[in-house]
């Protein structure tokens, strides 16, 4: 076990390296001009020319990457800026501060609403999927079957706006999202995602339904499931104790990508409903062309995908006994 962590940790920094170069080398394409962004409008050449220098601009790009990749485990120095401690994703011109503390006092709100939305979808989704099962070609089934394939063909943005609009400003049943932090008031924080959580899991619900239903009922099909039903074993014991339990093998796969997905689809539900998250630091990094804020929300939104995928690689281990580690 120790070594397969060990190797896939590995796989995992060449992974995210690979990627910080990509998305490093690939914004020097874009026309802008960054330090002239930092400078301003009206900019004599010799405060351009400084500002190049300050955020390090006047070096060889490949120089440029290997300072920042040395910031993340060694801090580093920017001059008429200050020290930026590791590690160091950089400084952002546009918000005048270290991008790891930028991205910090952010995280917790774009944290909270991964983490509801995944409580939703994943609760709903496998519920419904398990249901549609056992009643297969029943009513039940097909009602859960047209409501996860409408709900696999909307928009967050469409749905997020006509939820905006029919429950906040036209009924008032629902409050403007906003976000409390949980410490502060753990009722406010619920009630301020609540319409979130709900719009960024309906898409997700409907995916997991899918795979729920498909692969419950190809489960109860197996031979370990109709031997534990002749032994006498009753049809709750069967679901929950076999056919439950190789079901959930799928389902972890795709929860530990869609966790990392997530943050991706909070970029949209931020901008619908006007939350100020990771998603949009990177909305504005691209706006401004502001390459240490890109390259930082890029990795944490990599890194995400990266971790989750080797957590569901050990609990493969913890729930399947025919899957072994070695």
């Amino acid at each position: 076990m120790f070594r397969f962590i060990t190797r896939r940790t590995l796989g995992a920094v060449v992974t995210l390296l690979i990627i910080a170069a990509c998305t490093f080398f690939l914004f020097f394409a874009v026309p802008a001009d960054p330090a002239r962004l930092a400078c301003g409008k009206v900019c004599p050449p010799e405060l351009l020319a400084q500002a190049r220098h300050n955020l390090g601009l006047d070096q060889p790009l490949f120089a440029q990457f290997l300072a920042w990749v040395g910031g993340i485990f060694f801090g580093r120095d920017y001059e008429g800026l200050g020290h930026c401690s590791a590690p160091c994703l950089g400084y952002s011109f546009v918000n005048r501060a270290p991008v790891l503390d930028t991205i910090l006092d952010r995280m917790p709100l774009t944290v909270s609403l991964t983490i509801g939305a995944a409580a939703v979808f994943l609760t709903f989704g496998v519920a419904t999927g398990i249901i549609a099962a056992l009643k297969q070609g029943k009513a039940l089934d097909k009602i859960a079957s047209t409501a996860s394939l409408i709900g696999a063909s909307v928009q967050i943005y469409f749905v997020g706006t006509l939820a905006l609009y029919f429950l906040v400003y036209q009924n008032h049943i629902l409050q403007q999202p906003k976000y409390v932090p949980f410490t502060e008031n753990p009722i406010a924080w619920a009630t301020g995602l609540a319409l979130p959580w709900v719009v960024l899991a309906i898409i997700f619900t409907a995916n997991y339904t899918r795979m729920t239903r498909s692969t419950m009922v190809e489960q109860l099909t197996e031979d370990y499931v109709r031997t534990a039903r002749a032994k006498g074993m009753s049809g709750r014991s069967v679901v929950m104790r076999f056919a439950l339990r190789g079901t959930l093998i799928p389902i972890i796969t795709i929860f530990g990508v869609d966790l990392g997905t997530l943050i991706g689809g909070a970029i949209i539900t931020e901008q619908t409903f006007g939350l100020q998250g990771v998603g949009q630091l990177s909305v504005k990094a691209v706006t401004y062309s502001d390459l240490p804020m890109l390259m930082a929300t890029v990795l944490v939104a990599a890194g995400a995908i990266v971790v989750f995928n080797i957590i569901v690689d050990v609990m493969y281990a913890v729930i399947d006994p025919r899957v072994r580690l070695s």
